[in-house]
């Protein structure tokens, strides 16, 4: 396994390789996933209409190539959701966390759950997001940790801005550890 390691890792800094991975853009109405996602294909900040339908798009994020699904967070969009977990190798999650954790299809994919709009007054802290979404004490760390032998899913929360481009790649960079 080391000397296929080594192998992948030469081609990917030579640029011949890059990781591919799915994610899927979970979070409730007005929650900034279109936005972000375009952010990071992009680099614009532009305003959406809510996503009425799911969409994918692809974007590159250091050396791995995401096929991202965008996955609308009303009633109705959210009935969907469960078609795309077999689809995914991480879900990023902006604001029904409980049933996903607890969802057997899920149960080794990293979670990275951003806490969006810190660049308003009344935003909650990490600390409290923590506390309201139950995972005070159940996050893995936001260094590099080894989960390799243990049965322990990838769980962090990072807070960002999408606005003030701020916080989200910190996510990104730590979720793509655990991507195989």
């Amino acid at each position: 396994m080391f000397l296929l390691d080594w192998f992948y890792g030469v081609l990917a800094s030579l640029g011949l390789w890059q990781k591919e991975a799915k994610i899927l853009f979970l979070g409730l109405d007005n929650a900034g996933k279109t936005t972000l996602l375009h952010m990071l294909k992009d680099e614009r900040l532009v305003q959406h209409q809510p996503t009425q339908y799911p969409t994918s798009e692809e974007l590159s994020i250091g050396k791995i190539k995401f096929k991202a699904f965008d996955l609308g967070g009303h009633q109705i969009a959210r009935r969907v959701w469960k078609d795309y977990y077999a689809k995914v190798d991480f879900i990023l999650r902006m604001k029904e966390l409980d049933a996903l954790l607890s969802d057997e299809a899920l149960a080794n994919v990293p979670f990275l759950i951003l806490g969006n709009k810190i660049d308003i007054p009344y935003a909650a802290s990490e600390d409290e997001l923590r506390f309201h979404l139950g995972l005070t004490g159940v996050t893995t760390g936001k260094g590099k940790v080894n989960l390799a032998d243990t049965n322990v899913r990838p769980l962090e929360v990072f807070m960002c801005s999408i606005v003030r481009k701020m916080g989200y790649g910190d996510g990104f960079k730590w979720v793509s550890q655990y991507i195989k």
